[in-house]
């Protein structure tokens, strides 16, 4: 498939009550492991991208070091790429714009863009966020290229589960602002409530994805409640991390 056809691809797989599972990986390998063993599309993630090659998440790995690995990954697999690009690594709307279009160039169909404030505090204004996906989209039409854009709320990351029933009406408008904006995708992490994800599902036309963590039902049961995608963050590269050590423990 051509990039072009594999973003159409990629928007295609998300399908309400029918999720596309995401295994978030780091690298060429996982990657190429994952699509060998059946994945339909490769996510980065950007803590674990970090991680694995020694710094802290938050735009800290350079950006075009970021961009090597994004090449690689897209040169080993046939599969649709979307990474985890967490605020476009500016914070000027220009600098959005050409950041995104050297992603698309690296061979990426889809991205996470997160509306939190990245070495900041708090999240950006709903205005602001609005101006921040419009540049990511402008970026996608320069390039000719229907890239997904996943715009990511950072509402419920950091606060305690009984607190998110009152932050749900401010998702829902944020996700309506940002559909308008030009997102295909919007990103709950944090949030774990059935029923909570059932009133965001129900308010929005968008696909909504959420992050299978602690405290999060089973990928059948957020499928009943209308969840189209389903990805992993930073488990995937934790757990193997813990079997490594783990492993190298028991040859002692």
């Amino acid at each position: 498939m051509t990039q072009t056809e594999k973003a159409h691809a990629f928007a295609a797989l998300h399908r309400k009550g029918a999720p596309l599972v995401l295994y978030n990986i780091w690298d060429a390998g996982g990657a190429a492991a994952l699509e060998s063993a059946g994945a339909e599309a490769i996510a980065t993630g950007s803590w674990s991208m970090a991680a694995a090659h020694g710094y802290q998440d938050g735009e800290m790995i350079p950006l075009e070091f970021v961009l090597h690995i994004v090449r690689r990954i897209c040169a080993v697999v046939a599969a649709p790429v979307s990474v985890d690009f967490e605020g476009g690594y500016a914070t000027d709307t220009d600098g959005i714009t050409a950041n995104v279009q050297q992603l698309i160039r690296a061979g990426a169909v889809g991205l996470n863009f997160e509306d939190q404030v990245v070495g900041g505090k708090g999240l950006y204004p709903l205005e602001e966020q609005v101006l921040r996906i419009k540049a990511v989209r402008a970026a996608a039409r320069m390039e000719d290229m229907p890239l997904f854009i996943n715009a990511r709320t950072d509402l419920f990351l950091g606060g305690a589960p009984a607190g998110h029933a009152a932050l749900v009406h401010q998702a829902i408008d944020r996700a309506a602002a940002y559909a308008k904006a030009g997102a295909d995708g919007f990103f709950v992490p944090g949030l774990t409530d059935p029923a909570l994800i059932a009133r965001i599902v129900e308010r929005t036309h968008l696909p909504v994805n959420v992050m299978g963590m602690d405290g999060v039902t089973s990928i059948a049961d957020l499928a009943a409640v209308g969840v189209s995608r389903v990805s992993h963050g930073p488990a995937p590269y934790r757990d193997a991390i813990e079997d490594l050590t783990q492993r190298f423990a028991h040859l002692s």
